[in-house]
């Protein structure tokens, strides 16, 4: 009942007032769309690469050195995190191709075990150099994502 009352206190300016007040707060609502623009598709591609070179490092790090620290992964969230607002597992879900994390992840891992086996297992992927390989693709990224805007 009170609540009724107050509109009627107000002499039926109640929807009146409300709607100047949205007008007037609707002048915000270009502001943050611009502010939150979608990312250009270089940039979307270096996310998707540099997503993938973490993974790649941290599971050959899991696998053949018995390092289940994620280190390079938890990095670049870090810096995903400052730069864009962003976190690895929403890239995964929404600029990989699955559109899932949990698929991503499943595909990378997939994907790295069958490159790691054509290696001839961790003997033959460090005698190839693939950890320095890795590491150095991993950390070019990083790079070039920091030199973003």
């Amino acid at each position: 009942m009170a609540t009724h009352a107050r509109w009627r206190r107000i002499g039926g300016q109640g929807p009146r007032i409300l709607g100047t007040m949205l007008l007037g707060l609707a002048w915000l609502l270009p502001l943050s769309t611009q502010a939150q623009s979608p990312l250009d598709e270089p940039t979307r591609n270096l996310l998707i690469e540099a997503v993938t070179a973490a993974t790649e490092v941290d599971l050959y790090n899991a696998r053949c050195r018995s390092d289940q620290s994620g280190r390079r992964t938890d990095n670049l969230n870090k810096l995903l995190a400052s730069k864009f607002r962003l976190t690895v597992l929403k890239v995964q879900d929404d600029l990989f191709p699955e559109k899932s994390y949990r698929r991503a992840q499943t595909r990378l891992q997939e994907e790295f075990l069958a490159r790691l086996k054509a290696a001839g297992g961790c003997p033959g992927a460090k005698e190839a150099g693939l950890p320095a390989q890795l590491g150095d693709r991993y950390q070019a990224l990083m790079r070039e994502i920091e030199r973003l805007p």
